[in-house]
């Protein structure tokens, strides 16, 4: 991968870098020149995924700075800005990218015939805070801390699911829909620093993450069915689409929802 892609500089802060989506940025974004923080939630049995990815940096040359913590734990979230705060700051800006792909939430409906069945307000909260407002929470503290400033990207995962209605994918799809109206507030309030904002709307991928989702096999085989392109779409598509949008041009782009899936959502 070295060389696919344009030429970047700097520092990106990854959220989820060990699978999917996230995993996926990191290497294209090292293959493009960028040094990566890599933050991810692993046990034993799935972390060799973040080790491949941190191996693969570092095997282009890059520097790694991997931290295996709860991104949404507001004492993890300092303890990482505070360590790479010294090593980022030399550069313009410290962090040039972040992308927010944490993939965590309770995949329930919203209505049960069965108090235990049901959606507990601890379940729709927790993934609200993973999916949607962690995203916030670290922008406050890398604001902080000056860790952004003119030229910095801010991109967050988003789906089609924030207003489609998929079974079981309620609290989810409610998180993605919080996490859009975030990006354009964002957007809004960090315009005058010259950060952008901009969620990044996928088709559906065979990730992890949406092999949890109730019915995978169904909505994956719809949605390649219906792509215009006549495939789904790939984490690959996203890391390419991400760092393109990372060059200097693109700094009138900001408070967007952008469609990466081939035309999906227009044809599902």
């Amino acid at each position: 991968m070295a060389g696919d892609g344009p030429r970047l500089e700097g520092w990106a802060l990854i959220l989820g870098a060990s699978s999917g989506f996230g995993a996926a940025v990191a290497r294209q974004l090292a293959a493009c020149g960028m040094h990566i923080i890599g933050v991810h939630l692993d046990r034993r049995n799935t972390l060799p995924l973040a080790e491949a990815v941190q191996r693969d940096v570092t095997a282009l040359g890059r520097r790694a700075l991997f931290f295996n913590v709860n991104a949404a734990d507001a004492a993890a979230r300092a303890q990482v800005l505070d360590a790479v705060a010294p090593e980022v700051r030399a550069a313009v800006p410290p962090i040039r990218v972040l992308l927010h792909s944490l993939a965590f939430g309770t995949l329930k409906p919203f209505i049960s015939d069965t108090e235990a069945d049901a959606l507990t307000p601890a379940q729709m909260e927790m993934t609200l805070d993973v999916m949607a407002n962690s995203l916030v929470y670290w922008v406050q503290g890398m604001v902080r801390r000056n860790l952004v400033g003119h030229g910095s990207r801010i991109y967050a995962m988003t789906s089609a699911g924030s207003g489609r209605i998929w079974p079981g994918y309620g609290p989810v799809g409610t998180a993605k829909a919080c996490l859009e109206s975030h990006i354009r507030r964002l957007a809004v309030e960090l315009g005058p620093r010259g950060v952008t904002v901009n969620a990044v709307r996928a088709g559906v991928t065979d990730t992890p993450a949406l092999r949890k989702i109730p019915g995978n096999d169904a909505l994956l085989a719809h949605a390649s069915k219906a792509n215009p392109g006549g495939r789904l779409t790939q984490p690959t598509d996203i890391a390419r689409a991400i760092a393109a949008l990372a060059l200097p041009e693109t700094q009138w782009l900001t408070g967007n929802i952008i469609g990466v899936d081939g035309a999906e959502d227009l044809a599902m």
